[in-house]
């Protein structure tokens, strides 16, 4: 005769809660993971997207408004939207790409409110590749100390070049060139045709090269 035992009577078995790593050890997909648990973000997680996405925060920024003075508190903006709506990205592995649209419409606002007067544009650029498209690296297999500063002093000409562009013109270029947008999602953020904004970096391209040129040929 079998007798059968209640479950009840088992012992239970212990549960051992998950060790929750820190922030710091945390991915950056699971950053934003935990950023989404709970009413608000968890401050420890968010601290740590703030400390490794401050300097491409800031390079955005740099690249879209060099002349602007503000732009620490355009940054400390950002984040403050990201906080906001950190709950609303649905994709958290695009994070990046996420957060540089968010700076990228700040800097759109921001430029709204400020109504600046743009000097007239001139669209004649002498030169141009044949695909439109330009070359910016400098051949060397084993690239000496004068290669080194020759390459350093080519980009700092470039990084002048760009910022002495008319605002719609680098804009495109910098979403395209620095930040590897999409044509679509630029035309997206600008709020004008994608034609358009084929247009814009075509020319933005043909003026950054005639600006480089004359460097170029003295070389």
């Amino acid at each position: 005769m079998s007798h059968s035992i209640p479950l009840s009577g088992l012992p239970a078995k212990a549960t051992i809660p998950p060790v929750q790593l820190p922030a710091e050890k945390l991915s950056n997909y699971d950053l934003v993971l935990r950023c989404q648990e709970g009413v608000q973000p968890d401050r420890a997680a968010f601290a740590e997207l703030l400390r490794r996405y401050q300097p491409h925060v800031e390079k955005v920024l740099y690249h879209l408004a060099p002349d602007w003075q503000d732009r620490a508190d355009l940054a400390q903006e950002v984040w403050i939207r990201v906080y906001r709506n950190i709950k609303r990205l649905n994709e958290p592995v695009k994070f990046r790409g996420w957060l540089s649209r968010i700076a990228t419409n700040l800097f759109y606002d921001e430029l709204r409110k400020r109504k600046r007067v743009q000097d007239p544009l001139s669209l004649d650029a002498p030169r141009m590749m044949d695909d439109g498209e330009m070359d910016w690296e400098i051949a060397s297999e084993e690239p000496g100390p004068e290669e080194n500063l020759t390459t350093a002093e080519f980009y700092e000409r470039l990084r002048e070049a760009i910022k002495d562009l008319p605002e719609v013109f680098r804009t495109t270029i910098v979403l395209r060139e620095i930040e590897g947008m999409a044509y679509e999602e630029i035309a997206e953020i600008t709020g004008v045709s994608l034609g358009t904004v084929k247009s814009r970096i075509a020319r933005a391209r043909q003026r950054l090269q005639f600006q480089l040129q004359k460097y170029l040929d003295d070389r």
